[in-house]
């Protein structure tokens, strides 16, 4: 089943039957149209790539509702995603500008202006329900606080987010914010997100919506900043030297390093692919909680059960369930939704799948331009050391997860991108484990520890949570 337009899939979240949203063919973008968007602002950019997606929606709407979104105030920059060059192999795309200072930022944004806008058309109101595991909870929330028609219901795991991005969330009182302190891991939460959302009589009833990757809006929003740090980190190709018969000559290319936890931020990036942007690899850098490096480096996949999920220093990806997964397991089988369900069986029946002796795995995941590695707690300490003293920045754990799994697939000529997921002042404890002092916190910031809170505890409980939605939240 599809929703039959993209404001149901942006207010629905999962498809009607459940299931994830996906488009039924990515648009493919020729080398000289690709080149024609080089010099355009990210807002311009934004429009020119989410058009090509939402064609029900006057452009003057869209476009309107982006320049909203990609602002100098939102992001204190107007490039937005600024790239930094550090030297001839390596570039830092920066992310985390916005207002709850991780990459998350970028398309909460633009999702907040799109919720309010259409809810607001249709006179109706949206109640979303999320989870985080530790910077899409704060994005979501700065995004739709004091939005008209919107409520927000926040899972996080109780203690296993840092302390700044606790502060982050349960500090903002407004009357449409509820966070709740739930007794697990973020797999759990998450569950219990796709539980309520399985409901679909409780869905309808109650206008429940995601913010999640499961949410195709959302990751279409991030597809954008793959675009802009190509375009940053490469030079123009001249138009007339472009020919797509002959191939005379290719685009350069580039690869990306992408730290990841719930698949969403590197889907974009192999979407972007698709859509014939010249990236060379997209490399996914896991933590301790390595069932996705397991998966790219044997074929097995095997989410961990919530026991077996650990708490690390890179906390956002603390998670081995991975959501967007299965949308790109969608791509791998060529887009067979048999296929995909059967394998997602399998996880139910047995706890995993394995697609090792199926001949297109290797090929396909290779075709994809996929690679993997897994990082740790050592590992990021000492990338966190290496990287301050050679170029005299400060990255956060989860980047330098990503950038300690990217020195194994560096190649000479090719820029490797490493995206920036967070600014350090959310990790004190860790940089200053790493580094010997505290990381600078930004204007704004710096009394959050002494802020009053608010949030609520709950255990695992489909039951308890659905009472506490019909207690906050009006029926339709």
């Amino acid at each position: 089943m599809t929703p039959s337009s993209f404001e149901d899939i942006l207010l629905g979240g999962l498809a009607p039957d459940g299931g994830l949203v996906v488009p039924e063919a990515y648009p493919r973008c020729d080398p000289t149209l690709i080149e024609s968007w080089r010099g355009l602002t990210y807002a311009e950019l934004a429009f020119a790539i989410l058009k090509l997606y939402v064609s029900d929606w006057p452009e003057s709407s869209l476009r309107a509702l982006i320049d909203k979104s990609y602002t100098l105030m939102a992001f204190g920059t107007r490039e937005v995603t600024p790239l930094k060059t550090l030297d001839e192999q390596y570039c830092l795309l920066r992310l985390s500008n916005g207002p709850s200072l991780a990459f998350k930022d970028i398309a909460m944004q633009l999702l907040g202006n799109l919720f309010e806008y259409v809810l607001l058309k249709r006179g109706e109101h949206l109640n979303i329900l999320g989870a985080t595991s530790g910077d899409t909870g704060s994005a979501a929330e700065y995004a739709m606080r004091g939005k008209r028609g919107v409520r927000v219901f926040m899972l996080s795991p109780d203690g296993k987010m840092s302390r700044f991005q606790t502060a982050q969330m349960f500090s903002l009182l407004d009357n449409n914010i509820f966070n709740i302190a739930l007794d697990g891991v973020f797999d759990d939460a998450q569950d219990l997100v796709k539980a309520v959302s399985a409901d679909l009589v409780f869905k309808d009833r109650y206008a429940i919506g995601t913010v999640n990757s499961i949410n195709w809006a959302r990751v279409l929003a991030q597809v954008v900043y793959y675009f802009k740090g190509y375009f940053a980190a490469t030079k123009a190709v001249p138009t007339d030297r472009v020919d797509l018969h002959t191939d005379v000559s290719k685009p350069q290319e580039v690869s990306f390093s992408v730290p990841s936890g719930n698949f969403g931020n590197i889907l974009a990036g192999h979407i972007a692919r698709q859509m014939g942007l010249p990236i060379r690899r997209l490399v996914l850098a896991t933590n301790e909680n390595n069932v996705l490096d397991e998966f790219f480096k044997t074929g097995r996949y095997r989410p961990r059960l919530s026991q077996e999920t650990r708490q690390t220093t890179s906390p956002s990806m603390d998670i081995s369930k991975a959501s967007n997964f299965e949308r790109f397991m969608f791509d791998l089988l060529d887009r067979d939704p048999e296929q995909t369900r059967n394998l997602w069986a399998k996880i139910d029946e047995q706890g995993y799948f394995d697609v090792a002796g199926d001949p297109r795995w290797q090929m396909q995941v290779e075709r994809f331009g996929m690679v993997s590695g897994s990082s740790s707690h050592r590992l990021r300490l000492e990338t966190i050391r290496q990287f301050y003293h050679r170029y005299g920045e400060v990255i956060d754990p989860h980047t330098a997860d990503g950038v300690a799994v990217a020195k194994a697939y560096a190649e000479p000529g090719i820029p490797m991108i490493c995206l920036e997921t967070a600014q350090p002042a959310k990790f004190p404890d860790t940089i200053v484990e790493a580094l010997g002092h505290a990381p600078s916190v930004p204007a704004g910031f710096q009394e959050l520890s002494q802020r009053p809170q608010r949030f609520c505890r709950m255990p695992r409980d489909l039951a308890m949570l659905k009472s506490y939605i019909r207690s906050h939240a009006p029926a339709r």
